[in-house]
């Protein structure tokens, strides 16, 4: 296997991300998208997930390959969810199966709760994707809730697996406003 450097995700690694997506988008249930997304809109979907503070990284190859990528995002947008993000990680088809994705995540894990969230959630699609679901387990994740039959693709309706882990103490803390990490939330003065 090739050695994979994780780091942070560069405007010339989008094409790659989207290659990457658009297959998961056509070939599985990771994503309830039906129509992959171009690379006009992936780049746009990227640039909004930095501009508002949140990780997004990629595992390259020494060859210089995007082997996959991971980003969190606001879990919900309203403001009394901003402490807490929804991760999502995608693997090249090719590199799965090589602990890249754990490591994608362990990073991702790392950056968000340096940057003071509480929760991460993940919204799995397809209760099938065992892979998905067995990833988080190894990295504290826990169960919280099935979404039955809430996607219909391919012919067939999907359930949503819902799995979360807290940082930095989760709830058993108040925030610190002041250092609010996610979307440049401003309460009315």
């Amino acid at each position: 296997m090739p050695a994979i450097t994780i780091r942070d995700t560069a405007q010339t690694d989008i094409p790659s991300i989207t290659t990457i997506y658009c297959h998961a988008v056509l070939n599985g249930t990771a994503s309830f998208e039906l129509d992959p997304p171009d690379e006009t809109e992936m780049r746009a979907r990227y640039e909004a997930i930095r501009a508002g503070g949140y990780p997004y990284i990629v595992a390259e190859d020494d060859q210089g390959r995007i082997a996959g990528y991971a980003y969190a995002n606001a879990f919900r947008p309203r403001p009394a969810y901003r402490w807490s993000v929804e991760n999502s990680v995608y693997i090249d088809p090719d590199m799965q199966g090589r602990g890249i994705g754990k490591r994608l995540m362990i990073a991702l894990l790392e950056q968000t709760e340096a940057l003071g969230f509480r929760q991460v959630i993940a919204v799995i699609g397809g209760s099938q994707h065992k892979a998905s679901i067995r990833l988080h387990e190894s990295l504290g994740f826990e169960m919280i809730g099935t979404f039955k039959g809430s996607g219909f693709k391919f012919g067939r309706w999907l359930d949503t697996v819902l799995m979360q882990k807290a940082l930095n103490g989760g709830d058993t803390s108040l925030p610190d406003e002041a250092s609010y990490p996610g979307t440049l939330y401003q309460p009315k003065t």
